[in-house]
């Protein structure tokens, strides 16, 4: 116990504070999560650390005393894993989902130093640069650059991977890069874990791609919609559909039948006096004394209505679209109901 209490008195107090003060933070909000700060300047992580201000607290520390702090804090010493080289804390209000997509949505271009890790294919796409001809010449193609004079300036003559994913970058590629404005790399507070409640979220977790959620959700929607209604399933929603629907397969099933009702009647009307034209043009066809000249004027009218009132393929393109995005909205409109 003396041991102890004399290793404990070496300790300078600066140190103790520091361990209190992450303590406390870690006390007063409700999440907090490890992020990495490797590559940052100083100068961009101040200028980090004051766009956060209203919205959450960075702290950064040496990785010892973060260690310390997360030991002598109850349940949270779980996210010790996720300290590493250049670890810095965060503390927030904000949901871990929301505090992942802004500190992703805060990085920034950055260019990648001789020796670094190319994080993705780097490409140098083909067309003309801004530089006239000279030594920068021969500096593109040592860095496996395919460029030439055209001109009067010096052009890329292909679009070209000069560096794939996971590959070293040589020192002549870096500078050259630099020179192009083409930064792979991006500056930024990357969070490893975010800790709320007792759960921790990693970054797999985190990344959502809210597009193809929304899609999803909007899929769903529609689905639903559809089966709801294929199963006569009345709600406020779908009570329209349903009803119109109804009244279409009863009145077709009414015209099947020749049913003589009210609503049916027209129809029948119609497809007697369709049928008829059919019939009478048929027999005229083989024997033009079959239909008499009250008949043949009556054909001849029904064809010359039918080639006037003939609808180019783009109108039907147009309805048949039309229709497409009814039905849209109609799953659409069955969201707010499903889903809140």
């Amino acid at each position: 116990m003396m041991e102890e209490n004399h290793h404990t008195s070496h300790i300078p107090q600066w140190k103790k504070d520091e361990v209190e003060d992450i303590k406390e933070l870690i006390k007063k909000y409700p999440i907090f999560g490890v992020v990495g700060i490797g590559g940052i300047p100083a100068k961009q992580l101040q200028k980090m650390r004051r766009d956060l201000k209203g919205s959450a607290v960075l702290k950064v520390s040496r990785n010892t005393l973060i260690r310390r702090a997360l030991e002598e804090s109850g349940d949270v010493k779980e996210m010790e894993q996720y300290v590493d080289v250049q670890t810095a804390l965060i503390f927030t209000e904000q949901n871990p989902f929301k505090l992942y997509k802004s500190l992703e949505k805060s990085k920034s271009p950055s260019p990648i130093k001789a020796g670094g890790i190319a994080p993705r294919d780097i490409i140098v796409e083909k067309g003309p640069t801004s530089f006239p001809p000279g030594p920068i010449l021969g500096d593109m193609q040592a860095a496996g650059i395919p460029a030439a004079i055209d001109k009067g300036k010096v052009v890329i003559k292909e679009t070209k991977t000069v560096a794939k994913e996971g590959e070293a970058v040589s020192q002549k590629l870096a500078a050259m890069l630099t020179r192009l404005e083409i930064y792979p790399m991006e500056v930024g507070l990357d969070l490893r874990a975010a800790l709320e409640n007792g759960l921790t979220f990693t970054p797999d977790v985190l990344a959502i791609d809210e597009g193809k959620f929304f899609s999803d959700i909007v899929l769903a929607t529609q689905q639903a919609f559809n089966m709801s209604v294929f199963a006569a399933y009345p709600t406020a929603e779908n009570i329209k559909t349903l009803i119109t629907k109804a009244a279409t397969e009863s009145r077709n099933l009414g015209v099947n039948a020749v049913v003589l009702e009210p609503g049916v009647i027209d129809a029948l009307l119609g497809k007697a006096q369709s049928q008829m034209f059919s019939v009478a043009s048929a027999a005229s066809a083989v024997n033009e004394e079959a239909v008499d000249d009250e008949l043949k004027e009556a054909l001849g009218a029904a064809a010359s209505a039918a080639a006037v009132t003939a609808v180019p393929e783009e109108e039907v393109a147009e309805e048949k679209e039309e229709e497409e995005e009814a039905a849209e909205e109609d799953g659409m409109a069955g969201l707010g109901a499903l889903f809140g």
